[in-house]
């Protein structure tokens, strides 16, 4: 692209500027991975999001991390893979496009399965339109050649080899359980998918009568409903009060069927009355113990959450409402005796909202002990997966080590079909990739498998896996790093590690880094509900991309949560100005200097030597920390060096070179400046690719695009000690007689007289090398450097790192005047320090005080004395 060092506007306009640079480096194909086996690999994929809606925040904070590690690693050479990718999403996707056929009079079962899947393929397609817009103003450095989709073909193959392999291993079944059900969205629900939250309820207290009319039995319940479904009651077999009733029968109320008395290790003797009621299709603990005892099942409700034909008088009623009655009639009997308020923990489903329904239902599952075992071993060698922060390897181990079976059957249209088929007059069951020859005899699973199952494989199903030969899967597989958030580390990271260790021998990837949630200013999780959401395109739009970035990327440590502020985003882009305008200057005092011009061999001055010095020890900060995940300490690195050493600093010393009469300096200072701001650029680059490849463009180099730069690497023959140590001095003389100039009101335009007393012949040397800029930046009309200096009377004295300055005062101010102002001040910090100390002395207040107002006085005590000894010794220097 052609280079113009002259057009850069006045102002960034991140809007131009953007759109133009991402249609270039897609033209270019810089982020396509070559498949060259002799470079280095270097591989992501990316978490795929759901085709449910557009990119949140977090999306937004997730891609922005693996974008820097990938053009980080496309910069120092390594064949980088970060492969985009979007997920069907199961219950979501459907549930979406079940909404909108709703708002047409509709439901999927008037089109039918196929007419409702080719529905959902719409959805799928404006959808994934959204997405890769959002990605392209993100700035995302994607391989959209290789972009994957959890339903397209090449995932639907490995997503069958998988079932059909676990299935001949004997690691899927298919059982009766009780699973978690979503009456709403009417699909089984895994353990995870299932978000408990604290519900007010009660506890139903009924006497069942003895069938011998001996007595009755105490039993309660949450769920009254479920009592048409009892089919005993449980004690515990050492419980002196029922012992004896152990092999009787009670007489169920309301349904008239005689149920026994069974006794179970379970049951606690020390809870309510130590007797409770057994429901086996409608309660998972129930379940097991009508298992050991040989119970019926009786299943009292529909999949929609209605009673069903066995609960009698009761048909057809939502199962709440169902509730409410069947309360009323049991009161009416004399069977409820007491509703006792109670507050406990119901599971909703994640994705509906619904209150699950623990229900009995024929399912498929994937035996979890042994898969889990193997990845539990894999975390006790060297191959490990390398949690970032470590403290979530034991948040992943807790997990697997108390695992249940997988339930990954979901009664969903919208999904991969279960490859399993019935036979129609037999019920055989066939499990293959295909359906079986003479499929007229055979019917199909109506189900698909839980969306897990398939993004799970994510990491080597979309580099080509099952072909093992795939040049992707050789070259890239196992990806190097997974950047997800700490919420889905049982969802989805898990379930790659064991899938991977089974299907590929290895770990899918070398390194978990998790991050938090966005939350808003006040800590809040972003909701509809609180109206507190912020959309990531409206913070692009008004502030440009690399606003955002750097925010994200900067705003937190891993592993913890990020608040957004407005405030904050504005700060990055007064930063991105603030590089702006320095590059404008530069590039201004660089006119017509090319590439090969570009010369550090000649003799450089202190200012130089120093920020080609800092440069280096960013160069190695920035790697170190990038290597390391310490983003926020990559940026504050940046920050700094590019704020305060660079713009603050070395820009405003080049002025002297530059416009100066010594050509030899301006020409070096002109080459300093330009590698600089090149090597700068390119540190710069993964978190703020914008504004990095505009100014680059305008700069000396060689090469199509910034994205392709080589990453800085250090250079020991810049680097210079004692220019360090020379800046250091500098800089600590020119602040410290800026601020005895603020201090006393003077005027940097107003010039002092200055003696700079060193305290031996090197410190002298020192500042006879630096002796130009303590003239431009300390504007003395008189300097003297010198060892051996006396402070002269009436003069201001400053105590530096071997040197001493002195600032006489006669006829900079009123002497008498400052004495009597400083003494009035002396009067209030007199005042201040009374108060507070009488206000820490007072037992009364010390005793009711909340600890954070006492460190607060207490904070105030020491800054008033500090000012009050200085404002003394103010006093004192002047009056001697």
């Amino acid at each position: 692209m052609e280079k113009d060092q002259l057009s850069m506007p006045t102002k960034y306009n991140p809007q131009e500027t953007e759109e133009k640079w991402y249609a270039y480096w897609l033209e270019g194909k810089f982020f396509e991975a070559t498949g060259d086996t002799s470079k280095k690999p270097y591989s992501i994929v990316i978490p795929p999001p759901n085709v449910t809606g557009k990119l949140h925040l977090g999306h937004a904070w997730d891609t922005t991390l693996q974008d820097i590690l990938s053009r980080v690693k496309r910069m120092q050479g390594y064949d980088t893979l970060w492969l985009p990718g979007m997920d069907h999403a199961g219950i979501a996707t459907q549930a979406k496009v079940e909404g909108k056929l709703r708002e047409e009079g509709l439901s999927r079962y008037d089109l039918g399965r196929e007419k409702f899947i080719e529905k959902s393929w719409e959805w799928k397609g404006e959808y994934a339109s959204f997405i890769r817009d959002q990605w392209s103003k993100l700035g995302l450095s994607l391989d959209y050649s290789r972009e994957r989709f959890t339903l397209d073909e090449g995932l639907s193959k490995a997503v069958r080899e998988v079932f059909v392999k676990l299935y001949e291993k004997g690691l899927i079944y298919r059982g009766e359980y009780i699973i978690n059900w979503d009456p709403k969205t009417k699909t089984a629900l895994s353990d995870i998918e299932v978000i408990y939250q604290d519900v007010q309820g009660a506890f139903y207290h009924m006497n069942y009568p003895l069938t011998d009319g001996s007595g009755q039995i105490e039993v309660a319940t949450t769920r009254p409903e479920t009592m048409l479904g009892d089919t005993a009651v449980a004690v515990h077999p050492e419980d002196e009060r029922y012992k004896h009733l152990i092999g009787k029968t009670v007489t169920l109320p309301i349904t008239g069927r005689e149920i026994p008395i069974v006794g179970d290790d379970y049951v606690d003797m020390e809870f309510g009355s130590g007797a409770v009621k057994i429901t086996p299709a409608h309660d998972p603990n129930d379940f097991e113990i009508g298992n050991r005892h040989n119970l019926e099942r009786i299943l009292v409700m529909n999949e929609d959450g209605t009673m069903n034909k066995v609960a009698g008088r009761y048909e057809g009623m939502d199962r709440f409402e169902c509730r409410k009655k069947i309360v009323k009639d049991l009161q009416e009997q004399g069977i409820l005796f007491k509703i006792e308020e109670h507050m406990h923990s119901v599971g909703h489903s994640e994705r509906s909202g619904a209150v699950v329904e623990p229900y009995l239902s024929t399912q498929w599952f994937v035996k979890m002990q042994p898969l889990a075992n193997a990845a539990i071993d894999l975390q006790q060698t060297e191959e490990k997966v390398n949690f970032v922060p470590d403290r979530f390897e034991k948040t992943y181990l807790r997990w697997m080590e108390n695992i249940r079976d997988w339930c990954i059957s979901r009664q969903l249209w919208w999904g991969h079909r279960i490859p399993a088929w019935y036979h129609k007059e037999t019920g055989e069951v066939f499990v293959g990739h295909e359906a079986p020859s003479d499929i007229e005899n055979w019917k199909q699973d109506e189900d698909v498998l839980d969306t897990w199952f398939s993004s799970a494989l994510w990491p080597f199903s979309t580099m080509g896996w099952p072909n093992e030969e795939s040049e992707d899967f050789k070259h890239f597989y196992s990806t190097n790093v997974l950047v997800t958030g700490y919420d889905i580390i049982f969802f989805w990271v898990s379930r790659m590690i064991f899938q991977g260790l089974e299907f590929t021998d290895k770990k899918p990837f070398d390194d978990v880094l998790i991050h938090g949630l966005v939350r808003d200013s006040e800590g809040r999780k972003m909701s509809k509900s609180l109206g507190n959401g912020v959309d990531p395109m409206d913070v692009i739009d008004k502030y440009g991309a690399d606003a955002l970035r750097f925010f994200l990327s900067t705003g937190s440590s891993p592993g913890n949560d990020l608040r957004f502020y407005w405030e904050k985003v504005e700060s990055t882009w007064n930063f991105g100005n603030k590089i702006w305008n320095a590059s404008r200057f530069a590039l201004m005092n660089m006119e017509g200097l090319t590439y090969d011009e570009i010369d550090l061999s000649g003799g450089k001055s202190v200012a130089d030597k120093w920020i080609l010095t800092r440069l280096q020890e960013t160069i190695t900060d920035v790697t170190r920390l990038i290597d390391a995940y310490e983003f926020g300490e990559v940026g504050r690195v940046l920050y700094n060096f590019i704020w305060d050493d660079v713009c603050d600093w070395y820009i405003e010393m080049a002025k002297l070179p530059l416009y100066g009469e010594d050509e030899t300096a301006k020409k070096t200072t002109r080459s300093v400046l330009a590698y600089v701001l090149d090597q700068t650029m390119r540190l710069l680059h993964p978190m703020m690719p914008f504004i990095t490849e505009e100014i680059w463009q305008h700069l000396p180099h060689k090469g199509e695009s910034i994205t392709i730069a080589s990453w800085p690497e250090q250079n020991e023959a810049l680097m210079f000690a004692d220019a360090v140590k020379d800046m250091d001095l500098l800089k600590e003389i020119i602040r410290s007689v800026r601020n005895t100039r603020s201090e006393l009101n003077v005027p940097m335009s107003k010039q002092i007289e200055l003696l700079v007393h060193a305290k031996d012949e090197k410190i002298l040397a020192q500042l006879e090398r630096g002796r130009s800029f303590i003239e431009k930046f300390c504007n003395p009309s008189k300097l003297q450097i010198a060892t051996g200096l006396k402070a002269p009377d009436k003069s201001m004295s400053q105590v530096l790192s071997g040197v001493e300055l002195f600032l006489p005062l006669a006829g900079l101010l009123d002497i008498d005047a400052e004495i009597a102002r400083l003494e009035k001040e002396l009067e209030k910090l007199d005042k201040e320090v009374e108060r507070v100390d009488k206000k820490l002395n007072n037992q009364g207040f010390i005793a009711k005080a909340p600890e954070k107002v006492i460190e607060e006085e207490k904070a105030k005590q020491d800054d008033y004395k500090a000012k009050r000894e200085t404002v003394k010794e103010r006093i004192a220097e002047l009056k001697a």
